[in-house]
């Protein structure tokens, strides 16, 4: 593939040199995050204890980013460079994910995650650059993998003035289950404290505002995703997640109210979050 001629200091060849690149942490599934978690998505769960089963996507409160603070760059983020490659754009998002859960991840267990850098791509976008990176992530218990993840990291320039917007894709309207999110400064603090998360655009306005030009707080991508997978078990609380993947499709502000959706075709359940004007702003699908 060739380089975007518009962004010459990008080396796709230099990029490339960290696919294959890997690293190994380990973590204790420690009950508290569990509880604080279910606090903060208004849930009425038991006490978790050990050997409760992590709901999909829970796991994402462990392996958190551990960055020292003289280390953190301007956007709050960790600056570039270490396991993931250091691109060098501005601006940097969760994209989606693909996670095969192989058997459960329990509180209490002690955990090993082993992180690939499986991909990095360059491609020219309406508003510029754009940089994919792919990690796979595995999760292994005492009795083996217990689930893999592939996590796809988004890079792009910040727009030119006048620079065109995608076109946004109208939401579907035909759900079977929904629920109204009212996405307050809270929610997103609690939810960044929980992850971990310094990236100044879920809880800094000021910033989000005024150096990266948007409207309001932008909603986690994951924490999105983690209330579709909510939503599917208020209103199927025995279907067991087998396979999800999730693809961001548009940003959600803090702003406004959006309402995640579902629908459940035999074993598989398609969802996707709306925004207070209708558009599509995240897709998914659960086989169960």
């Amino acid at each position: 593939m060739n380089i975007p001629a518009s962004t010459p200091t990008l080396a796709l060849d230099t990029l490339r040199d960290w696919i294959g690149r890997s690293e190994t942490r380990a973590d204790q599934l420690s009950t508290t995050p569990v509880a604080a978690l279910s606090a903060t998505l208004d849930r009425d769960d038991p006490a978790p204890v050990p050997g409760t089963a992590l709901p999909p996507l829970w796991h994402w409160l462990y392996f958190t980013p551990l960055t020292r603070h003289s280390e953190i760059g301007e956007d709050g983020h960790a600056r570039r460079g270490g396991f993931l490659p250091p691109v060098p754009l501005p601006r940097r998002m969760w994209a989606g994910g693909r996670l095969d859960f192989v058997q459960p991840l329990r509180v209490g267990e002690n955990v090993t995650r082993v992180s690939t850098i499986k991909d990095v791509t360059v491609k020219e976008g309406r508003s510029g650059a754009l940089v994919f990176v792919c990690v796979r992530h595995e999760f292994s218990n005492a009795q083996g993998l217990a689930l893999s993840e592939e996590h796809d990291i988004v890079y792009r320039d910040a727009p030119l003035p006048g620079a065109p917007q995608p076109a946004p894709t109208p939401a579907p309207r035909d759900e079977q289950f929904s629920r109204e999110i009212v996405p307050d400064p809270v929610l997103l603090f609690r939810y960044s404290a929980l992850t971990f998360n310094g990236h100044r655009i879920h809880y800094d306005r000021s910033y989000v505002t005024g150096v990266e030009g948007y409207p309001g707080l932008i909603v986690h991508g994951p924490l999105i995703a983690t209330l579709l997978t909510d939503l599917l078990r208020r209103n199927l609380p025995n279907a067991q997640v087998k396979r999800f993947s999730f693809k961001a499709v548009r940003p959600t502000f803090d702003i406004h109210p959006f309402t995640v959706c579902g629908k459940r075709e035999g074993q598989t359940v398609t969802l996707w979050g709306r925004d207070h004007e209708g558009w599509l702003t995240m897709q998914a699908t659960a086989e169960i």
